[in-house]
């Protein structure tokens, strides 16, 4: 039967990924060591196939005193192998989910890879029953790196064939019959009885089938057979089943007829083989629709066509509906076989094989109607599909005897191969040597490089430190000039006598002792420069008529604890002051806010009513005091992954006027050392 679709669906069972992976585990209470307990398993999986419920209360036993561990997943994979052997799929999926949780946990675990290379067996499996053969050929992939990883060879066989049956199906049979003989060659390293070797040989059978070289694949087939008593019951079906599907394509149908009704005959016997049974339906019925058996044809395509509609799998019914209306037609019930096609499912990929029969059958199917033009239309179709196919499989036979000559001159070539890699050996020492040299010098130049730009770059750090220094001792002698302290001593000389006028000159001296040596710290604490700034404010609000200092503070900031860069508030005060309020008519307003924001930063505010910021205004001084800031941030910047933000921008206040406002965000981890 020409059932390429379907032919190889029921080949992954085959492949279910024997769970024989080594796992350790503290919390294991068992009474067995953990090379009995992998062995135990082990042999579980293998007899899995005829006594499944015995397999299952096993399994549950094991589970209940392995709780929460890699021994736990380990017998949770096999449990759901069971449920997908039975036909349980969503079962079988809820399963494999808990696994893939415990996996993610561990992730970096080495002895979850066993784990993870069962797993994406078994996923593999999954999707190949839903037909999605990419994501197939990936789960397979992956089983196979991690089954590398684990170094858990005895899975490494179930593996490769998993994934020689994955490539068959996407029809890329050079690939296929590669991994075939990749899984004999791993059987032979692991002196893996004879016996074992059959799904192999019935594989390479079904890659010779799609070439139709069939003398080869009676070979293959005949190998197999051999062991047809070690099989297990879906072993069986597969090798009855795919065997006289290479009758069919002979166009022997009572000898495929025979095998069918074989592999009817076994899976009837076992009732969890489900979808075995009603794969063997599809055949009969096509084969005795071949034979113009109409009726048995009816009777089998009807009888499978519930279950394919139940578990959804649309490229089934898509070759049971191809059936179906030729069927009606040999029938001929034209309208029936118009109901067939109006109903019928179109699945997102169709292999050209059923196409071409599909094809066939709508040409039959409008010649019956009339319309010759369309039943042209699809011949015409059908003549590329073969020549397509003739080409495919021309150029598939061509890789399949040339991979065959690759591997067979393997032997060949080792002995030639030991004799170049001698001379290599002379060349390697020749050539490591240069390179050695090379390296040495290569090495030599970049520690120079590195060198010379570490002490450019220390050369421009320093620099840059000179220069704020500067700044910042150019704006103290701007900020406190002569004038002013001559001023204000005047002003404290001329008021009342007594305690008032020693406290107000001590808040001049102090005022004057914080301004030098603020100027050679990189940060203060916030209580240091918010006394700094008050008595500033203080001693300079003096003869400032309407004038207005607010000072919001956030309650919850430890001040002694918090630090900030030096002069961060009180250059921005003093330039409010100085340029904006003192020269301003009616009521004269500075606020200064600290608050701490919800993101881990420190929000300090600097705002006035002075009329904002202007460029040209007779009163902008000189601007060194900001050149402090910028810089000193700048450089504490660069040794901080979080920075500090400065914006300034002006404002409109809520009576009409505008004010300048100076904002800075600081991180509450940041770092004031300069490397």
């Amino acid at each position: 039967m020409k059932l390429k679709a379907l032919l190889y669906i029921v080949a992954m069972c085959v492949m279910g990924g024997c769970l024989g992976g080594i796992f350790s585990c503290n919390r294991i209470q068992t009474n067995r060591p953990e090379e009995d307990m992998d062995s135990f398993l082990f042999d579980l999986s293998a007899s899995m196939g005829d006594t499944s419920r015995d397999v299952v209360r096993k399994v549950d036993s094991m589970l209940q005193v392995t709780t929460d561990s890699f021994w736990y997943y380990r017998c949770l994979l096999l449990k759901s192998k069971i449920a997908f052997y039975e036909g349980r799929f969503d079962t079988s999926i809820v399963m494999l989910k808990q696994v893939e949780r415990f996996g993610n946990r561990f992730a970096e675990d080495k002895r979850v890879f066993s784990i993870w290379a069962d797993f994406f067996n078994m996923r593999g499996n999954i999707y190949g029953r839903k037909a999605q053969i990419d994501s197939m050929i990936w789960a397979f992939e992956k089983s196979y790196y991690y089954v590398q990883k684990s170094g858990n060879a005895r899975i490494m066989p179930d593996i490769c064939l998993n994934l020689a049956d994955a490539y068959v199906r996407d029809g890329r049979y050079d690939w296929g019959a590669f991994w075939y003989r990749r899984s004999l060659s791993v059987m032979d390293s692991l002196r893996l009885p004879d016996y074992t070797r059959f799904p192999a040989y019935y594989g390479l059978a079904q890659v010779e089938m799609e070439l139709r070289n069939f003398k080869d694949c009676d070979y293959y087939y005949d190998l197999a057979y051999q062991y047809f008593d070690r099989m297990r019951p879906y072993e069986k079906h597969i090798y009855l089943n795919n065997r006289g599907n290479s009758y069919y394509f002979r166009d022997d149908y009572q000898t495929a007829l025979t095998y069918f009704r074989r592999s009817l005959a076994l899976v009837s016997q076992y009732p969890e083989l489900e979808f075995e049974r009603n794969l063997t339906m599809v055949n009969l019925g096509e084969v005795f629709m071949l034979m113009n058996q109409t009726d048995s044809a009816t009777y089998y395509l009807k009888l499978c066509y519930d279950y394919f509609h139940r578990t959804g799998n649309v490229s089934a019914l898509y070759y049971i509906d191809t059936q179906l209306i030729e069927l009606a037609l040999k029938q001929g019930k034209v309208d029936l076989a118009t109901r067939y096609l109006k109903q019928a499912v179109v699945p997102e990929y169709i292999e050209p094989n059923m196409l071409h029969i599909r094809n066939r059958y709508l040409e039959h199917y409008f010649a019956e109607k009339g319309d010759f033009r369309t039943a042209y239309r699809y011949q015409a179709e059908n003549e590329k599909i073969d020549d397509s196919i003739r080409s495919e499989r021309i150029r598939m036979r061509a890789e399949e005897i040339a991979l065959k000559y690759k591997q067979d001159s393997t032997l060949m070539k080792k002995e030639l191969l030991i004799q170049q890699q001698e001379n290599e050996v002379l060349r390697l020492h020749q050539v490591t040597y240069g390179l050695a040299s090379g390296l040495l010098l290569v090495l030599a130049v970049s520690a120079l490089v590195v060198i010379y730009r570490k002490r450019k770059s220390d050369r421009e750090q320093w620099n840059l430190q000179r220069a704020i220094a500067a700044l910042r001792l150019e704006n103290a002698r701007n900020r406190i000039s002569p004038h002013f302290i001559f001023n204000v001593l005047n002003r404290e000389l001329a008021s009342t006598q007594g305690v008032a006028q020693h406290n107000k000159l001590m808040n001049l001296a102090k005022l004057i002792r914080w301004n030098l040596e603020l100027t050679d710290k990189e940060a203060v604490s916030l209580a240091e420069e918010l006394d700094f700034v008050d008595t500033y404010v203080a001693l300079e609000s003096e003869g400032m008529e309407q004038f207005e200092y607010i000072r919001r503070i956030d309650d919850a900031l430890s001040l002694p604890h918090v630090r900030i860069p030096s002069m961060l508030i009180q250059i921005p005060v003093e330039n409010a002051i100085k340029h904006a309020l003192r020269a301003k008519e009616g009521a004269k307003k500075l606020w200064v806010e600290v608050k701490a924001m919800k993101n881990n930063e420190l929000e300090v505010i600097v705002c006035d009513n002075g009329g904002g910021y202007r460029r040209n205004s007779a009163f902008k001084g000189t601007g060194t005091g900001l050149k402090v800031i910028t810089q000193t941030i700048q450089m504490l910047n660069a040794c901080n992954k979080q920075p500090i933000v400065l914006t300034v921008e002006n404002v409109s206040l809520e009576n009409g006027e505008q004010g300048c406002r100076i904002r800075f965000t600081i991180p509450l981890n940041y770092s004031y050392q300069l490397r």
